[in-house]
């Protein structure tokens, strides 16, 4: 690489190289702490993680509630966003006998919740939990989704951006189905500053790992969970990507004591 040349921002577990190879590294390492990925969660967030997707999922409201709106949750995981999001979408009607309607017009259709992950493994249990709702599942890869152009009215993806190996690739490919006046919704992880900062990095990186290991089986993940914190981008500079990947009025709101908060921005 030129010395003037900076890496491409994205996700590097340590001992990859590659995109391709840090890709293969995280899909395998996400479904390896699948069966306690929730568990682990909830534990290691002191439920705050509950908390974050219901904010979250009460913000995006005014779309939610469009019963034409297409919604795409995006690295959806064991599906507990998507079932936050879910639960301010209409829900479809039981009939389609017409004749039971009392102005006889066509009962409305409400768009399924898309449920995307690359983890065949993470995608079954969240089946598990869909049961019947209105929610359908997409094994795909984040920065080559399987959707047409303009097709979709809001992107979420709640802690699984930052696993994606190159971000203004993901950000262009979220611009590229989304419809214009469409939105983005990204809920991430933060490292604040001063003391907040600096009990959160102890506890990432001193205690974090080794609970998460224990509950998990697997330590490597939970090691590579505090990594990825650090190096994702810092408000500034993730909405600096936002904005140069064609987005407009891109806005981070903290969430508790800018511990994690959440990026939105519109597609013109």
């Amino acid at each position: 690489m030129p010395p003037d040349q900076s890496p491409t921002p994205g996700a590097r577990p340590a001992g990859t190289s590659t995109p391709d190879e840090a890709a293969e590294n995280i899909q395998q390492m996400f479904s390896t702490i699948a069966p306690t990925y929730d568990r682990a969660n909830h534990l290691l967030s002191f439920g705050l993680d509950r908390s974050w997707w219901n904010r979250t999922a009460r913000t995006l409201r005014p779309i939610l509630i469009r019963p034409e709106a297409v919604v795409l949750d995006l690295c959806c995981g064991t599906g507990d966003m998507t079932l936050a999001l879910n639960k301010y979408r209409p829900q479809p009607s039981l009939t389609t006998d017409h004749s039971l309607t009392t102005d006889h017009s066509p009962l409305t259709t409400v768009s399924p919740i898309l449920a995307l992950d690359f983890s065949h493994t993470m995608l079954t249990l969240g089946a598990s939990k869909f049961g019947d709702r209105n929610i359908q599942i997409i094994e795909a890869d984040a920065l080559h989704l399987p959707l047409a152009d303009a097709s979709v009215d809001l992107v979420t993806s709640a802690f699984g951006f930052r696993n994606l190996t190159n971000y203004p690739a993901g950000l262009a490919e979220l611009h590229r189905v989304l419809r214009p006046g469409g939105e983005i919704a990204i809920l991430e992880c933060n490292q604040p500053g001063g003391l907040v900062g600096w009990l959160y990095s102890f506890y990432f990186h001193h205690i974090l790992p080794t609970l998460g290991g224990l509950i998990s089986g697997t330590p490597r993940a939970y090691a590579y969970l505090p990594d990825s914190v650090m190096k994702f981008p810092r408000p500034p500079q993730m909405k600096a990507l936002i904005a140069a990947a064609g987005f407009i009025d891109p806005t981070w709101t903290s969430y508790t004591l800018s511990t994690a908060g959440l990026y939105r921005a519109t597609k013109p």
